[in-house]
């Protein structure tokens, strides 16, 4: 080689180099806020009701994703059973919920959620109808005792709520203004319960001592509560049924079913009180009508993936990833539309894999195969993005780093004063070169304040494990999560569209792009070569 040819290449990779830069600039900038908007007024709509994980309206958002995909020119790449070609990624999830639950009397039937809460689980497949037998406060001790010769074996108890007191406003058991273990804390009704059972009864009915709109307003917050017991999992699961559980019904229902008057009711209360005895069946046994089915549905879902082949790399695959679903509709009626979480995650994926698009298209495209891909389930556990590190449609060993994207349309207490900034976490985790990378991208476009408080290992938060890069991370893939931090609004009604910040959003995403850029076009693949919690 002669002194003149290496000077002339020099320039010639230079120029090369120089001009691959001014490229990349040009489609960083077709990502707009105008453009993340018009798709997140779609995403984040009432209309879809929350993208609740495999609802109705999260299956909408998935079409609109999958359309988008396909008008760009993104090729599907999941093999279907029959040998066909889809955006979709389908996946069950196992979930156990309620079904037909009631309490019934000759005169009515009540609702759960309605008019009563249940406590604990139990799963009671077809009615039965069992005696109710009245079992005061269903307490015992030495100095008071409901159960002394009551016998309640295959009964249901119908007891009060809390502990009687004497004519000074004592309470009888403690013999002072101290409640006992029967009505000092949240596990009393529980205490009540485990004793019930140990003396045979079937089902346990406790009376609220709150009436009007104060019983109403408990029967939603439990509601709420309970949607604890409709968790999903990627597998099947046993649940126990047989713990402590009891319905809690208001004082009007507790008349019915004991078939008694309000004013009778009262007198028996005073008349504990003022003579410190019990008076355990002392009223005649009715009977109630019990079910409350559990039972197990398999919830569909599914991922959407678009790809973008590379060039002579292609068999090499950067993951840009964000999560579809959302928590869905309050137990009082109100749409969660999550519009940051993670409806802004969703739409950078689209202007992502449009601006990727258009370069290919005019004959710039990447060295290396990109994936965009929305997952759901995030909300529920990480299942899509788990599904998928379990199922990839390209082998892991062939996926250079996933970059996720989960809210980042907002700005966190930390940052009012500063809009300009974006929490990374994970980019050293596992890789030196892609943090390297990542700062040097940030450096010649945004020049955002990057913020690496939730990288540390010691952070309380534990963002790194919160999102779907996770799933990606703990199998040797390096990451990087963008996130603007938690917000007043985070997994509340008012997480909407109006609050979204698109001119930082864009800044954001064409930072993303930089990043994926230089990771696609690069002539070796970054290595794996760190270990960091």
């Amino acid at each position: 080689m002669t002194k003149i040819q290496i000077p002339f290449l020099l320039a010639l990779f230079v120029s090369v180099a120089s001009y691959s830069q001014d490229v990349s600039v040009q489609y960083a900038q077709s990502i707009t806020p105008k453009d993340l908007e018009r798709h997140l007024r779609v995403i984040a709509h009432d209309s879809l009701e929350g993208r609740d994980t495999g609802s109705p309206g999260q299956k909408k958002a998935a079409a609109y994703v999958a359309n988008f995909f396909k008008s760009i020119g993104l090729q599907p790449i999941v093999t279907a059973k029959d040998g066909s070609k889809s955006y979709f990624q389908p996946y069950g999830l196992y979930q156990k919920s309620w079904g037909e639950v009631y309490l019934a009397t000759e005169k009515e039937q009540y609702e759960f959620q309605q008019d009563f809460y249940l406590s604990g689980l139990l799963n009671v497949l077809s009615e039965e109808k069992v005696p109710v037998v009245f079992a005061g406060y269903g307490i015992e001790s030495d100095k008071y005792d409901d159960y002394k010769s009551l016998d309640v074996t295959g009964k249901a108890v119908l007891i009060l709520e809390g502990e009687p007191k004497n004519k000074k406003g004592n309470y009888l058991i403690s013999g002072d203004e101290k409640p006992s273990k029967w009505s000092n804390d949240a596990m009393s009704w529980q205490r009540k319960v485990s004793l019930a059972t140990s003396k045979g009864a079937k089902y346990v009915l406790i009376v609220s001592n709150l009436t009007g709109d104060d019983f109403a307003k408990e029967v939603t917050k439990r509601g709420v509560m309970n949607q604890r017991f409709n968790r999903l999992s990627m597998k099947p699961y046993t649940e126990k049924t047989t713990g402590n559980a009891a319905f809690t019904i208001s004082r009007a229902m507790a008349l019915d079913l004991l078939d008694i008057k309000a004013k009778k009711l009262a007198k028996i209360e005073n008349t504990i009180s003022s003579k410190g005895q019990s008076l355990a069946g002392s009223l005649p046994e009715r009977s109630v009508r019990v079910k409350a089915e559990r039972k197990e549905n398999i919830v569909m879902t599914e991922n959407v993936l678009g790809f973008l082949e590379g060039t002579d790399k292609k068999d090499e695959v950067i993951m840009i990833t964000a999560h579809l679903d959302h928590i869905g509709i309050s137990a009082d009626g109100q749409i969660n539309n999550g519009a940051d979480d993670d409806g802004s995650g969703t739409v950078s994926i689209l202007e992502l894999a449009e601006a990727f698009a258009k370069a290919k298209a005019e004959g710039h495209g990447p060295r290396r195969s990109i994936v965009f891909m929305t997952v759901t389930g995030e909300e529920k556990g990480l299942w899509g993005s788990e599904y998928y590190t379990s199922n990839p449609v390209i082998p892991l060993a062939n996926t250079v780093c996933d970059l996720n994207i989960d809210m980042i349309g907002r700005v966190d207490n930390a940052h009012k004063s500063n809009p300009n900034y974006v929490y990374l976490i994970g980019s050293d985790k596992l890789s030196s070169e892609l943090h390297a990378i990542s700062e040097e991208a940030n450096k010649k476009s945004v020049n955002f304040d990057l913020d690496y408080t939730f990288n540390n290992p010691t952070d309380p938060n534990r963002f790194y494990y919160r999102s779907d890069h996770y799933n990606f991370a703990k199998n040797k893939v390096p990451v990087i999560f963008y996130f603007t931090g938690v917000h007043e609004d985070y997994h509340r009604p008012g997480d909407d569209v109006e609050k979204i910040m698109f001119d930082k959003q864009s800044k954001i995403v064409q930072l993303v792009f930089h990043t994926a850029w230089e990771l696609s076009n690069r002539e070796e693949r970054i290595k794996v070569d760190s270990n960091k919690p």
